[in-house]
């Protein structure tokens, strides 16, 4: 069933059923990465929200939960490549284990621009966890990128946490924009 939200209609693209198989599929292989360490999850507000939520749901390590704000999009489509970082991480993660979370990886500028400022942190590893990413539109490689729930089309999603204009993220599928 196709939404509309806002001016734009979007159509189903990933099933809430097949976003919670794969989101149980990456808990397994961080719970075996992690066996023995105690990591922390830093989560990219505000798109990964729902999904980070229903990842550390999964983890079975101790391990704490951190956010920060980072965008690039400030309300289109498409990504201004000018980022805003509005909200610093306030937990001191040196020599510790990171598990970034990320909604979507897009160019790569945000993710880089992220991991490098918390590599000033020095921590002991970073790992990037992310819901979508769209290998079209990567400008930036970003090795610290190892767990990746989807790979889609350079095309604007919404729901699950992402949004067009703040509204859409309570969907519990993701939906493409219908051009």
């Amino acid at each position: 069933m196709n939404i509309k939200i806002a001016d734009l209609e979007f159509e189903p693209l990933i099933s809430p059923e097949d976003i919670q198989t794969r989101i149980k599929q990456i808990a397994a292989g961080l719970n075996a990465e992690y066996k023995d360490k105690t990591p922390i999850f830093v989560g990219v507000l505000n798109g990964c929200f729902m999904f980070m939520a229903d990842l550390v749901r999964h983890i079975n390590v101790p391990c704490e939960t951190a956010f920060t704000k980072l965008s690039s999009y400030h309300g289109g489509t498409t990504s201004s490549r000018k980022i805003s970082h509005d909200v610093e991480l306030m937990v001191d993660i040196a020599n510790r284990h990171v598990i970034v979370v990320e909604d979507i990886v897009d160019t790569g500028n945000t993710l880089d621009y992220l991991v490098d400022k918390l590599k000033q942190r020095n921590p002991a590893s970073i790992t990037v966890v992310a819901l979508l990413l769209k290998p079209e539109a990567i400008e930036f490689s970003v090795e610290e990128l190892q767990h990746v729930a989807f790979q889609i089309p350079n095309e604007f999603v919404v729901g699950y946490g992402l949004d067009y204009m703040e509204l859409g993220r309570n969907f519990e599928g993701i939906y493409k924009r219908v051009v």
